[in-house]
């Protein structure tokens, strides 16, 4: 057994013996329901931990996340559609009052997004996904006047948020509890090396500090 499996079946022992027993009568309320607030769209990367950030308990946060936190725009298919059936789920099985999309800096899918063909050929699935958000490289570049790649890099970030949020909106179901006021939609951008977090303000189109 490897030094990293065997680091994770302490942490197992460790829980089990210590932050379990602290918190044994949530989890004794939760064994049978769960009754999350928001619905938190994050992307993979291993760096964003949504309870971690958010300081929230199990049983608060429903989570889906994937590459780049992309929402697929709405439409019914007979596909095996992931993220789209995680987002019906949280809103109209468990009635979620909030929605976050939350992109993050120095992200990995949202800088594939500029490689070459040949590289990510050899990443098929991924390339495919990566389409989704096309509009967002196209928009990018369309802002852009040269090869400054740390600008590059944090808008393409931030306008992927906004972008998912516009997707969001196709769904009909939260068009409606939007505009009932039962569900509020936030973009967030959290940058790792300071753990600062910048809402989206729709107003003035600026992401702006939490504080």
């Amino acid at each position: 057994m490897g030094d990293e499996m065997e680091k994770l079946l302490q942490g197992l022992i460790q829980f089990r013996e210590k932050d379990f027993e602290v918190h044994r009568e949530l989890f004794g309320k939760l064994s049978r329901m769960q009754n999350p607030h928001t619905l938190f769209i994050g992307c993979s990367d291993s760096r964003l931990v949504p309870n971690l950030i958010t300081q929230t308990l199990p049983g608060e946060l429903f989570v889906v996340r994937n590459i780049a936190n992309i929402v697929p725009p709405y439409r019914q298919s007979e596909e095996h559609l992931a993220t789209t059936s995680a987002i019906e789920y949280a809103v109209n099985v468990l009635k979620v009052e909030n929605i976050i999309v939350c992109g993050h800096s120095n992200c990995g899918g949202c800088r594939s997004l500029y490689l070459p063909d040949e590289v990510l050929d050899a990443i098929p699935h991924t390339k495919k996904w990566l389409e989704l958000a096309n509009n967002v490289k196209n928009k990018v570049i369309a802002e852009m006047s040269g090869e400054e790649n740390g600008k590059r890099e944090w808008m393409t970030e931030q306008i992927n948020v906004v972008e998912q949020l516009k997707n969001l909106l196709t769904y009909p179901f939260i068009r409606e509890r939007c505009r009932e006021k039962s569900l509020m939609l936030e973009g967030w951008y959290y940058l790792i090396e300071t753990g600062e977090v910048y809402i989206y303000n729709r107003q003035n189109g600026v992401f702006e500090l939490a504080n």
